[in-house]
């Protein structure tokens, strides 16, 4: 092919594809139906005109002060300040706490003295809690700065060392344990003060107690996102299956592992929603 009909071959190669690329360009868009915007029955009807058509003023929320008495807000319902168990009972009988109640404002889980667990019930809530597992590094895997924090006494968030310490990743720490895997690590180093914010909402049951909407919870670990409105399968087992028998609102459980894993909490209250 002589050099004339190679530039023509050329430049009515450039043509076509240029023609192809206003012919994409020109292709109309697909009809949105009135179907695929509405979805919802507040937004039926004849499609307002004047902006004010869809604004309201009722009901007006109500004002929280997000930084009230020593930083909590001020609507929150403080579970433990540090100045006593008054908000607690022992998880197996209801008697008196016997964890240790330290002079920083902490409380520190009592080797198999067993679990504690609120004296009030609740639903769905916003949950802040702060939690150290000790400095003096003892032991590994799940036997080091092992407890839970148990959602409606029921389902565990993980509270475990993990520092240079692997274990089972849906056992470690911020896990919802044995379910779901967390999508980071964010411990500070052992010794320090770990934070995580909760937000969690029930799982539904009908009148037969068959569960008919499945529990979430959300967990963020010392500002970064670790469970992002995780479903909750049933609770939380060490050995089977989920289990989900029917409950409404019921205690926030602390746990004691049972194997010195001298945890310490501190700063804890609850938001009901």
């Amino acid at each position: 092919m002589n050099r004339t009909k190679k530039l023509s071959c050329l430049g009515l190669g450039i043509l076509l594809a240029a023609c192809q690329g206003e012919a994409r360009k020109a292709e109309p868009k697909a009809d949105i139906t009135e179907d695929q915007i509405i979805a919802y029955p507040e937004y039926s009807g004849e499609e307002p005109t004047e902006p004010e058509a869809t604004e309201f003023y009722e009901p007006v929320p109500p004002v929280v002060d997000p930084t009230g008495k020593n930083g909590v807000p001020s609507d929150a319902i403080v579970l433990f300040d540090g100045t006593g168990f008054d908000h607690w009972v022992m998880a197996r009988d209801s008697t008196e706490v016997v964890w240790h109640l330290n002079e920083d404002g902490s409380m520190t889980v009592k080797d198999k003295t067993g679990d504690i667990q609120s004296s009030q019930n609740f639903g769905d809530m916003q949950l802040h809690i702060e939690w150290r597992s000790p400095a003096e590094v003892q032991r590994e895997g799940q036997n080091r700065g092992n407890s839970g924090i148990f959602l409606s006494g029921l389902y565990e968030v993980q509270v475990l060392d993990n520092n240079d310490n692997p274990t089972y990743v849906n056992g470690q720490v911020g896990a919802i344990y044995k379910q779901q895997v967390p999508l980071a690590k964010a411990s500070v180093p052992s010794g320090e003060w770990n934070t995580y914010d909760i937000i969690y909402h029930l799982p539904e049951f009908n009148e037969n107690g068959q569960k008919i909407k499945s529990g979430t919870v959300t967990v963020i670990h010392n500002g970064v996102v670790v469970q992002d409105h995780t479903e909750i399968k049933g609770t939380t087992e060490y050995i089977g299956w989920p289990k989900n028998p029917p409950h409404g609102k019921m205690p926030l459980k602390l746990q004691d592992h049972g194997d010195n894993s001298r945890v310490s909490y501190r700063n804890i209250w609850v938001r009901e929603l």
